[in-house]
């Protein structure tokens, strides 16, 4: 398979998917991962948001993590969802065809996300290093 040498990686983003019943068990998984880690935590969606089927909280963290935060949410995930993708500017590439899962891979309304090239805002998300 041919990759795309061109195409660079600006940040991560790790999706913790969770239902009502563990709700604390996310929150407490994405609060530990802020405290432990330089990443930034979102919201705590309580529906579907965007190409995800199930409520998630979103952590964005650079390149330079990765090699520490991935293993740490395979050892501590306890059981929960966690959707991996780079940040590259490709949002349906990101999601589609670079996507990481750990536990059961959920299917993503593709459908919202463009497939137009968009490197400008995936820098601006991460040109602080953040």
């Amino acid at each position: 398979m041919k990759t795309d040498q061109a195409r660079r990686i600006y940040g991560y983003h790790a999706h913790v998917y969770f239902a009502a019943d563990s709700l604390e068990q996310a929150r407490n998984l994405c609060e530990r991962a802020a405290t432990l880690f330089h990443l930034r935590m979102g919201r705590m969606h309580e529906r579907p948001v965007g190409p995800h089927p199930d409520w998630s909280c979103q952590l964005s963290f650079t390149p330079a993590l990765f090699a520490e935060i991935i293993p740490w949410l395979a050892l501590n995930r306890n059981g929960l969802v966690v959707f991996v993708h780079p940040v590259t500017g490709n949002q349906l590439l990101d999601h589609r065809d670079f996507a990481i899962w750990m536990g059961a891979v959920r299917q993503l309304d593709l459908s919202v996300l463009s497939s137009t090239d968009d490197r400008n805002e995936a820098a601006m998300e991460f040109k602080d290093g953040d």
